[in-house]
């Protein structure tokens, strides 16, 4: 039934739409619990769409989730032309039917607000909703994320339709949260929102006068003299404009989800959760920004080609959970394969498990598969899925059931278990963009330059937190920065009180190089650090070959990047020292640290082969008294320990291609299998839960 809303009808409708849901619960007895069980601990879930599929249909796909022990859909993220199939009708009732069906299944529902693909009838009657390309083209309809972020009129439409929804809702005892739009990525240069960076330029520096000198515009006579002057640049321009854009950006999208988040809130019982679903390495907003007001943070974990890496998805976790300092939602993760990149290969046979128990021993309380099944059409037909089109099991699907069964049993034991780490690596996406914006080598990544120190660290200590430079850092032995670019004067405060207080702080290479308008700072690198460090980088040096290294970490090379350190105090330590190069660099300092009070400074002006980085991660484990959460594991299998205030459990995923076995320091529970264990044998993609009473 498609309902109108216009003023004279608005009494009628509100009063059949209260008659129609009093009758609707009555009709399903299950529904009509004032609340509903509370959801297994750990979730297995699927992104199901209702609104594609007759409702004869429906049944049949929800036997086989609850067969495999799926306990949460999320629903109605892309079904915006079925809520409101014209402007101002609205239909949720299949909405409501589809939430009623999963429910009598045992499964809960995450409903997404469908704000990332606009009906046709929007876009073509407000056309001023549509994005515009840096070329000035305007998007047109027939895929999603064709609308503008910062178009008034569009945030008119989605705070309509989200308000909508929790209205009718958000006191469901069968939804257990909300998910503003779908992975936020696409941003407008049309002329309106260039107005708007311009004004949002004006609040942050009130004058032009400051502007100017704050970017130095007397280069290349940048200098403005009226707000209006000001472009939008997102690739090569003047360093300060491109790092407030993208702060403009960042902002933007928070208010975008306010938007929603705001009239979901106002609508909707407390323990509905709101988040939204973020891209792991996604550097096109700043996350920090847009996570303040959610209440978890999501991600949508994807290979692609290839094979998990796990250092580098495990980061990826890492940096999720920092958004918000406490477990997240695996919200999307592939189901065997994509669609979408040069090779879509699927992950061999037991490796969808392996991801999946490395998800949650990274902090993931949910990990939800996209998709359940195949679209009949669509750009992304050929994804994986968990049933095809005709409706039956994919074979992944009887992995997928052995996931659910070890989800159920293994819950009890990790109810209220969360990571928690001695070592903690500072990320910053000013850092990221900047060094992005002027790589001087172009094999500079500066993401890969974090998971260069981060696999090896996590491999000795067992646990990480990823978090931002003004995060409080009073619970880690080991804090690493590496390719901290940026470095606002509040990140250097935290930074200095750190070290202070007894941490041993690690500067990476390329750290301190930039203040908070991504200017040069006026000391030389790290900046702000340079007293406490006892010395200073005296110039950098983007390497065309690698340059030999040696030292008490052993000998080696440095790749891509060099820098020449000098040692002003006489306590500073010597680490590491270039051997014959360029001339500039031979026999001069690498890496360099020194002791303050309690605490301790080092500097790594290389960015060191494999097994150089290493031993130097070996070292600052040493010296800075962190201890590994297990104890030693066979190369290749990835510790995960979640602590709950009387018993730790630790995940044990081999990703190693052979047979592993781990000897445990003490017996503990064996939780899939039952019974106390010394040791755990592992097959390659092998998964072990063991839980230890503290």
């Amino acid at each position: 039934m498609i309902h109108t809303t216009q003023p004279k009808l608005h009494r009628l409708f509100h009063s059949c739409t209260t008659l129609s849901v009093a009758i609707l619960l009555l009709l399903t007895p299950a529904m009509a619990q004032t609340a509903a069980s509370p959801p297994p601990p750990i979730l297995l879930g699927t992104a199901w769409y209702p609104e594609q599929w007759p409702e004869s249909r429906w049944e049949a796909d929800l036997a086989l989730m609850q067969k495999a022990d799926i306990h949460m859909v999320r629903v109605g993220e892309f079904a915006w032309s079925r809520m409101e199939p014209s402007e101002g009708q609205y239909d949720f009732d299949w909405l409501e039917r589809a939430i009623a069906a999963a429910a009598r299944h045992g499964i809960y529902t995450v409903l997404g607000t469908p704000t990332a693909a606009p009906p046709a009838w929007l876009t073509q009657k407000y056309p001023e909703t549509l994005r515009v390309d840096e070329q000035g083209h305007r998007a047109e309809h027939g895929n999603r994320q064709q609308f503008n972020f910062a178009n008034p009129k569009y945030h008119e439409f989605a705070r309509d339709i989200a308000e909508r929804m929790a209205k009718r809702f958000g006191h469901n005892p069968y939804v257990l949260g909300w998910q503003i739009d779908n992975e936020y990525a696409e941003v407008s240069f049309d002329p309106a929102t260039r107005a708007q960076f311009q004004q949002w330029l004006k609040a942050r520096y009130d004058t032009l006068d400051n502007l100017n000198a704050r970017w130095t515009t007397a280069y290349w006579s940048q200098t403005y003299s009226d707000w209006s002057q000001i472009p939008i640049e997102s690739t090569y321009g003047n360093p300060g404009l491109l790092l407030n854009w993208m702060r403009f950006v960042s902002d933007t999208w928070r208010s975008y989800q306010k938007n929603q988040l705001e009239v979901i809130r106002a609508n909707a019982d407390a323990r509905q959760f709101i988040t939204t679903n973020m891209m792991g390495w996604f550097d096109g907003f700043d996350h920090y920004t847009v996570a303040q007001d959610l209440d978890l943070a999501a991600w949508d974990d994807y290979v692609g080609q290839g094979h998990l890496d796990p250092a580098k998805n495990g980061a990826a976790h890492d940096l999720t959970r920092g958004f918000k300092g406490k477990n997240f939602w695996v919200m999307e993760t592939q189901p065997g394969s994509v669609n979408w990149a040069d090779i879509n290969n699927s992950l061999d046979k037991g490796e969808v498990r392996a991801m999946a128990w490395h998800d949650v021993g990274h902090g993931a309380d949910t990990v939800s598969y996209w998709q359940w099944r195949s679209a009949l059409n669509g750009q992304e037909e050929y994804h994986g899925t968990l049933v095809g089109p005709d409706g039956t099991p994919v074979p992944l699907y009887s992995e997928v059931e052995q996931i659910g069964r070890e989800f159920a049993k293994a819950g009890p034991a990790l109810v209220g278990t969360t990571p928690n780490s001695e070592v903690a690596i500072l990320h910053s996406y000013d850092s990221r963009w900047a060094i992005n914006w002027q790589r001087h080598n172009k094999d500079y990544d500066p993401v890969k330059e974090i998971i260069s120190y981060y696999g090896p660290l996590r491999a000795i200590s067992q646990s990480i937190d990823i978090v931002a430079p003004t995060a409080s850092l009073s619970q880690y032995k080991l804090v690493v920065a590496p390719g901290l670019n940026v470095l606002s004067e509040a990140a250097a405060r935290n930074l200095i009180a750190y070290v202070r207080q007894g941490g041993h702080l690690v500067l990476g290479q390329r750290s301190g190089m930039k203040n908070n308008d991504n200017g040069l700072q006026t000391q030389r690198q790290p900046g702000p650090l340079v007293d406490l460090l006892g010395g200073r980088v005296e110039q950098y040096y983007a390497l065309v070959h690698p340059v030999p290294v040696e030292g008490g970490w052993g000998s080696g090379q440095d790749q891509l990047w060099a820098e020449l350190l000098s040692t002003k105090a006489a306590d500073v330590q010597v680490l590491e020292r270039y051997g014959k190069s360029n001339g500039w660099l031979d026999g001069q300092p690498a890496a360099i640290t020194r002791q303050v009070g309690k605490g301790r400074i080092t500097y790594i002006g290389i960015w060191p082969d494999d097994q150089l980085m290493s031993a130097a991660a070996k070292w600052m484990v040493e010296v800075s008294g962190v201890k590994p959460a297990l104890g030693p594991v066979p190369q290749g299998v990835e510790v995960d320990p979640r602590y709950g205030n009387h018993h730790t459990v630790f995940i044990l995923v081999n990703f190693s291609k052979s047979q592993q076995t781990v000897s445990l320091p003490s017996a503990m529970q064996d939780v899939l299998n039952g019974g106390s264990t010394n040791s755990v044998n592992l097959p390659a993609y092998g998964v072990g839960v063991l839980s230890q009473q503290h």
